[in-house]
C-alpha cells in the first residue's frame, strides 16, 4: 500500500462543496466524496466545531485529515469528517463562530483562511490493508464503530445501496425491525447486524462478504435475506415483546428457519407461561432460545442456594443421593429432584445433593 502526503488550501477543500442529508457531501472540485449517501450525519457538538475554526483563524495547525485514492484523481475521506464538514459550513455561511459570519470578517482573515493549508495523507492500495491502516488512524475526533470503519473501506456501488436500506434514520430496516433490533441506523448497527447474520450463514466474515459484494450494482440480496429474517420472525412469535429486542434472529433464522414443527399458538403459550414463572425464570429473555433450541441453561432458572444446599448435605448424611459415596460440602452440586422440565420447583424439599459425576450424569441423561 501507498500512503503520501498532500497539502490543500481551504478554498480548494470547498471548491464546489455540496451537503445533502440523502445525497451525500462532496467538495475538492467533486472529486472527494465527504460523506456518502446515508453514512453517519454530522455529529461535532457547536464547540468542537467552533475551536476548529479559531485553530483556523489563529494559523495553528489541524491535526492530520486521512483520504483514499478510490479512482483516477477521486477521493473517499476516511477521518476528519467533522472538521472537513465544519469548514465547509463556515464558508457557506451556515453558522457564525464569535459573533461572526464568514462573509462578515475582514477581507484579510477571509482570504488568509482560504489559503489556509490541511495536511492530508492519501493511502492507495487493497481494501484489507487500507482498512488496518484505517483502524490505527482512527484515534482522534468522534470515534468511529467497526462498521463505519468498513463502510469507508469497501466503498463501491453496493455499500451505497446497502446504506440505502440500513443506515438513514427512519430507513426501511428501522421500520421493519425496531422491535429486534439495539442501536441506530445513522451508527450503522444495523447494517452490522444484518451483515453479521448473512456473513454467518454463508461462514465467513463481515469483511469477506462486503469484498466479494462491493462491486455489486445493488444490496437486494442482503435486503432480501433481512426482510426473510424479521417475516420468519413475525410469523413464529407474532406478538412482540421488548424481550425480542437484540435476540441474534438471524443466526436462528439460519439454523431453524426450515423447520415444520414451530407451531406459533403453542409458542405463544410456552412464552406466556414462562413469563409467568417469573421466580425460576431469571431470564426472560432467553425464553425464545429455549423454545427453539431446548436449553435450559438460556433461560438461568433459578438455582438452590447456600442454606438449602446445605440442608439437604446434612440430611443425607454427606453422600451423594445417586451413588451413596461420602463427599466433602464444597465438592457436591444441589440438584432438583423433581426436574424444573417436569413440574419441579426450587423449594427446598425438592433438593438433593449429587456428586459432580452424578451431576453430570444426570444432565447428561
Amino acid at each position: 500500500m501507498e500512503i503520501y502526503e498532500k497539502k490543500v488550501k481551504i478554498k480548494e477543500l470547498y471548491d464546489d462543496y455540496f451537503n445533502d442529508d440523502e445525497e451525500g457531501v462532496r467538495g475538492y472540485s467533486d472529486r472527494l466524496n465527504i460523506r456518502p449517501k446515508y453514512q453517519r450525519e454530522f455529529v461535532y457538538s457547536d464547540d468542537k466545531r467552533d475551536e476548529v475554526i479559531r485553530t483556523v483563524k489563529k494559523g495553528f495547525p489541524l491535526n492530520t485529515f486521512y483520504w483514499s485514492l478510490s479512482g483516477d484523481d477521486q477521493y473517499e475521506l476516511l477521518d476528519g469528517q467533522q472538521r472537513t464538514v465544519a469548514i465547509c459550513e463556515y464558508l457557506e455561511g451556515n453558522y457564525s463562530v464569535d459573533g461572526f459570519l464568514f462573509d462578515n470578517l475582514p477581507e484579510d482573515i477571509r482570504q488568509a483562511i482560504e489559503e489556509y493549508e490541511i495536511y492530508v495523507y492519501v493511502c492507495d492500495g487493497p481494501e484489507s490493508e487500507k482498512l488496518e491502516w484505517f483502524k490505527v488512524i482512527n484515534i482522534a475526533g468522534e470515534e468511529l464503530t467497526d462498521q463505519e470503519l468498513r463502510n469507508a473501506v469497501y466503498a463501491d456501488t453496493w455499500t451505497q445501496d446497502a446504506k440505502k436500506y440500513f443506515s438513514k434514520s427512519g430507513c426501511a430496516a428501522y421500520q421493519l425491525a425496531k422491535d429486534y433490533l439495539q442501536g441506530t441506523p445513522i451508527r450503522q448497527d444495523y447494517l452490522e447486524t444484518a451483515l453479521y447474520w448473512i456473513s454467518e450463514r454463508d461462514d465467513i466474515s463481515i469483511e469477506e462478504y462486503m469484498a466479494q459484494h462491493m462491486h455489486d450494482n445493488n444490496a437486494l440480496q442482503l435486503w432480501q435475506y433481512f426482510r426473510d429474517v424479521i417475516e420468519w420472525v413475525q410469523d413464529i412469535f407474532p406478538v412482540t415483546r421488548r424481550e425480542m429486542k437484540g435476540r441474534p434472529w438471524g443466526l436462528w433464522y439460519n439454523a431453524h428457519h426450515e423447520r415444520t414443527d414451530l407451531d406459533p399458538a403453542a409458542l405463544e403459550d410456552q412464552i406466556k407461561e414462562l413469563l409467568a414463572d417469573a421466580y425460576e425464570v431469571t431470564k426472560p429473555s432467553g425464553i425464545y432460545e429455549y423454545l427453539l433450541t431446548g436449553d435450559e441453561r438460556c433461560l438461568q432458572l433459578r438455582q438452590f442456594d447456600i442454606r438449602d444446599r446445605r440442608a439437604a448435605y446434612e440430611r443425607q448424611n454427606h453422600k451423594c443421593a445417586i451413588c451413596g459415596e461420602e463427599f466433602e460440602f464444597e465438592q457436591m452440586h444441589g440438584d432438583h429432584i423433581v426436574a424444573w422440565s417436569n413440574g419441579g420447583k426450587t423449594v427446598p424439599e425438592n433438593c438433593q445433593m449429587l456428586c459432580t459425576t452424578c451431576n453430570l450424569a444426570k444432565s447428561n441423561g
